[in-house]
């Protein structure tokens, strides 16, 4: 198995979580999205992932794409331990959770959005910032709620185990504290993350102990 990331791709971060949870071992390929014009946009990577988005996990011959889709994968070839409730009215919660974070936060504050807001549309660095942050802020308020209303104990965002809402999770609370925002405006959510940044599969996903990180 490998695994094409870039240690501040806060997309591949997750599948690195949700690699780690299950136990899987990967060979980690990196493909840095700023230097040399951006490895992820070279001939050799485009071949293989016509989007050259990162991550991209290779298994069994196969290429996969797009970061959910890629936890769906794992949840399915590695069922134990399970990302996903039993019920299927809680998956599709857990699922809903998730889709906050990949869906209408992220897009909004990825790195080629981010670049475009910069040039071709002349923003400032402020006025970006507060862009990213704007989103930010709409996702959390939303998942404070749920995970007020789903968390058992204020340990993991549904229930009282680990899904792959707290798999989504992370990645867009450390993005968040690049761009300094308060997190103390989502009490139950910032509780949660402090408990998941603790877990060892979380700590070994962080993008600075990555074999790429700067």
């Amino acid at each position: 198995m490998q695994l094409y990331s870039f240690f501040r791709s806060s997309a591949a971060y997750r599948v690195r979580i949700a690699l780690n949870v299950k136990g899987v071992s990967y060979n980690y390929v990196a493909k840095h999205l700023i230097k040399n014009g951006g490895e992820h946009k070279a001939a050799d990577y485009l071949a293989l992932n016509p989007q050259g988005f990162i991550p991209a996990l290779e298994h069994n011959g196969a290429l996969l794409t797009q970061s959910v889709a890629i936890i769906e994968y794992l949840e399915e070839t590695f069922p134990t331990p399970s990302l996903l409730p039993i019920k299927a009215v809680d998956r599709a919660t857990v699922r809903a959770m998730s889709q906050i974070v990949a869906c209408d936060i992220h897009p909004l504050n990825n790195l080629r959005v981010l670049n475009y807001l910069k040039t071709p549309l002349n923003q400032d660095a402020d006025a970006v910032a507060a862009w990213y942050r704007q989103w930010i802020h709409e996702g959390f308020l939303a998942l404070e709620q749920f995970i007020a209303k789903h968390s058992s104990d204020a340990r993991y965002s549904f229930g009282a185990s680990l899904t792959m809402a707290d798999v989504l999770l992370v990645p867009q609370v450390a993005n968040s504290r690049r761009y300094n925002m308060d997190l103390s405006v989502y009490p139950t959510l910032r509780q949660v993350a402090a408990h998941l940044e603790t877990l060892p599969a979380f700590l070994a996903a962080r993008p600075e102990v990555q074999p790429d990180a700067e």
